[in-house]
């Protein structure tokens, strides 16, 4: 099939900013006390390996949870299998996967076609060579086809390490030290951008154990407000100039608060005129917006592409950054390189492992033009949400581009931080907002839905329509708990 963009239509930006505007400025519509206590009791009576699994856990790891976006309330369901659109939990309670492990497994899970190279590469070399091996060229060669604007790779371990490397890249090849972001957006958890994460505005809030010298040099601009974005790159220029601008192309945390249509041309244009690059984090769009990722669909190229989740198919150590021959040159590597580069590394980067099945997850979504389809159940989705939703007359919010769907019941990453008296009440108002979004996300589990945190869903190529109207009931019956 040929390749084709991921999202259908762009949402109408203005109005879902007036329907998150109304969403949080009236009371929150959570579950009933007698419902959520209905809820509660599955988690007492079903899920008891689970809760045996997340005590032992707590003893041995930090609060008991390794994944951030890992949903755990009241605890951490424990997973057995992972098939296609489902997860089965070691209680045998069988689930809808709509977090398709944050992200990278645009197939669905534990893909058979990608499953089958793998095997076939571990009995022949095993996971790791440290040496060159024809899967990192055949990987690199198929991202370079597809990505508009990625002229050469370089493999890193993660999307964390990837736009690490990438403002590194960006600061040695313009001799300038700023970076700007936009609020609201995560790129990973590295010193420098633990910066004006989640919600927009606030700067340092989750910089704790992070020296101040670390974001010396990283601001934030609200999303989509091009005028303040400019007035940074002018004061920039008085002291020596931005290296990159860093955007997430759908908007701030996948598109949470979506940018209009044209933002990020007016963006590349900005970069233009100032000389400083543009960087795409393209860890949740790269692939799943389409082959050519966000700057396909869009028509605008960054200077920078950085890639992760998709990349590899759901495999561990997946991370790239990609971009202009002339920017890339400077990530040269190996023994013996004595030209000025930018430094970057990593024992695991480029495995074997990681590529063989990266190069078989990106051929298979060409192949069966996974990304459309995937948005396709998207959209249905969010057409039968949308319906349930009018029909019972709740206040929440429901959209998606393409793959990624974010259903809004309690806003707590819509309110609004635009000035520091508002940030104040936001940060008090958060809590319960998040308690809100906590017990919805349980209510769904309970249901037999697995989401991203409660207020985001991906689908995938696994997910049929059958899928996608089973999923729809169960968000009915937690709808009617309300």
């Amino acid at each position: 099939m040929n390749d084709s963009h991921g999202i259908s239509e762009w949402p109408d930006t203005g109005a879902l900013y007036q329907r998150f505007d109304a969403l949080v400025k009236q009371p929150m519509r959570p579950l009933r006390r007698d419902a959520m206590e209905r809820v509660m009791r599955y988690f007492d009576e079903r899920c008891t390996g689970s809760k045996r699994m997340a005590e032992a856990a707590k003893r041995v790891i930090p609060g008991g949870v390794q994944h951030n976006l890992a949903f755990n309330h009241p605890f951490p369901i424990a997973m057995s299998r992972a098939e296609g659109a489902h997860l089965t939990d070691v209680d045998g309670n069988r689930y809808i996967d709509f977090l398709q492990a944050g992200g990278p497994t645009l197939l669905g899970s534990n893909h058979p076609a990608v499953r089958a190279k793998v095997h076939e590469l571990l009995d022949e070399c095993g996971p790791v060579t440290g040496l060159l091996h024809e899967y990192e060229v055949k990987l690199a060669e198929l991202v370079c086809q597809h990505m508009p604007a990625v002229e050469m790779l370089r493999l890193l371990g993660s999307g964390t390490e990837a736009v690490m490397g990438a403002v590194r890249l960006a600061r040695a090849y313009t001799k300038r030290k700023w970076i700007i972001k936009v609020g609201g957006a995560y790129h990973g958890w590295s010193d420098q951008l633990v910066y004006g994460m989640r919600l927009p505005g606030t700067g340092r809030m989750e910089a704790t154990g992070i020296p101040r010298g670390s974001t010396a040099f990283t601001q934030e601009c609200h999303p989509n407000d091009l005028d303040a974005l400019r007035r940074k790159l002018l004061i920039n220029r008085l002291r020596g100039g931005t290296a990159a601008v860093l955007v997430e192309p759908l908007g701030p945390e996948s598109g949470t608060r979506p940018v209009h249509r044209d933002y990020n041309a007016q963006v590349r244009r900005l970069c233009d005129e100032f000389g400083a690059l543009l960087i795409f984090d393209e860890v949740v769009t790269g692939f799943r917006v389409g082959m050519g990722g966000a700057q396909g669909y869009f028509g605008v190229k960054p200077d920078l592409t950085v890639l992760g989740k998709c990349l590899a198919g759901g495999y561990p150590m997946a991370g790239a950054i990609g971009g202009r021959r002339e920017v890339m040159m400077l990530l040269v590597g190996g023994i013996g390189t004595t030209s000025r580069r930018a430094f970057v590394g990593g024992t695991l980067s480029a495995n074997p492992l990681s590529c063989v099945a990266g190069y078989h997850a990106l051929t298979e979504a060409h192949r069966s033009n996974a990304a459309a389809v995937a948005g396709r159940a998207g959209d249905r989705l969010r057409r039968g949400l949308d319906a349930i939703i009018q029909r019972l007359g709740l206040p929440y919010v429901v959209y998606n581009l393409g793959s990624i769907v974010h259903l809004q019941t309690s806003g707590v990453l819509l309110l609004d931080t635009g000035n520091p008296l508002k940030l104040f009440k936001a940060r008090h108002e958060a809590k319960a907002r998040k308690h809100m979004m906590e017990e919805m996300g349980a209510a769904y589990t309970a249901h037999g839905l697995v989401t991203l945190a409660g207020s985001r869903i991906y689908t995938s190529l696994a997910d049929t329509d059958e899928v996608i109207d089973d999923a729809l009931n169960r968000f009915d019956d937690v709808f009617k708990l309300v």
